[in-house]
């Protein structure tokens, strides 16, 4: 492909950024798509964030991804974010129109968007959400606005996790319980689906895995894990050893980098295309 000066630019910020599977991802469906864009990976320190965006600005970059540790900190040297990002307190994806940026958070779409995705129906569900952290936020949003019933949180710390349940609880039940609780277990014994948002089981601590009191599991009950990396986590393996149906955090990676290209191009990304990127991308960082 030829880049000229009629090339719109793309990126992705954050630090460390190395390892950022989006370049592969976003190019594979912009070459799909045949559009004359590019999408590169730029360090940006967190000392150095407002002049990285001033940068971005700048240089007229249309729109770029950001991830870590830079999600919630960008919100004050953005003109605008939507509701999503708001509410979850973080952006991922920011938009130029006109000299002007505004902030998206496509992490909302891409969690609920996998699972609606593989026949998961969240109207009226009850959900247990291992985790309160960042990705507990932007599951908490974005089953409530699917219409999920009731959302319970597990955590280490029932009490540090009670303000997010708080300030959830304007959009829908939530309720928080610590791991070990007797409570839980009668809450995980109610949810049709069971979430991990927790780095737990991610590589290279494979071993590891949320404490799911596995004699109170209803049969059929979904299991989600957000993690991607391994793709089966011990927490899914288990899981599926019960018979219950699973789903790896591959489908939301994706979904919300979708989601980014569409508020980038206005037009589709080739979710397919951009899938055999990701595997292709993890394969070779496996190597």
């Amino acid at each position: 492909m030829m880049f000229t000066g009629k090339t719109k630019n793309l990126a992705v910020i954050g630090s460390p950024i190395e390892h950022s599977l989006s370049p592969a991802m976003q190019n594979a469906a912009i070459r799909a798509a045949g559009l004359d864009y590019a999408y590169v990976a730029l360090p940006v320190l967190p000392e150095r964030l407002e002049d990285g965006v001033r940068g971005l600005r700048a240089l007229g970059f249309r729109g770029f991804n950001v991830t870590i540790p830079h999600k919630s900190a960008i919100l004050p040297l953005l003109d605008e974010v939507d509701e999503a990002a708001r509410v979850v307190g973080a952006v991922n994806t920011v938009v130029q129109e006109a000299g002007k940026l505004k902030g998206f958070n496509t992490d909302v779409d891409g969690f609920c968007g996998a699972l609606i995705a593989h026949g998961c129906s969240l109207r009226g569900k009850h959900v247990v959400l291992f985790g309160a952290g960042g990705a507990a936020r932007a599951a908490l949003y974005g089953l409530f606005r699917a219409g999920a019933a009731k959302v319970t949180l597990g955590v280490r710390d029932a009490e540090k996790a009670r303000p997010l349940a708080q300030a959830f609880g304007r959009y829908g039940e939530v309720c928080v319980f610590g791991w070990h609780d007797g409570a839980f277990a009668e809450a995980v014994a109610d949810a049709a689906i069971i979430v991990n948002t927790t780095p737990l089981g991610m590589a290279p601590r494979m071993d590891e895995m949320p404490p799911v009191p596995w004699d109170a599991v209803r049969a059929g009950a979904f299991f989600y894990d957000i993690i991607y990396t391994p793709r089966q986590t011990k927490f899914l393996q288990q899981a599926a050893a019960h018979g219950c149906p699973t789903l790896n955090g591959e489908a939301m990676l994706v979904g919300q980098g979708a989601a980014a290209f569409a508020l980038w191009t206005g037009r589709q990304a080739d979710v397919s295309v951009m899938t055999r990127a990701l595997r292709e991308a993890l394969e070779e960082q496996r190597k």
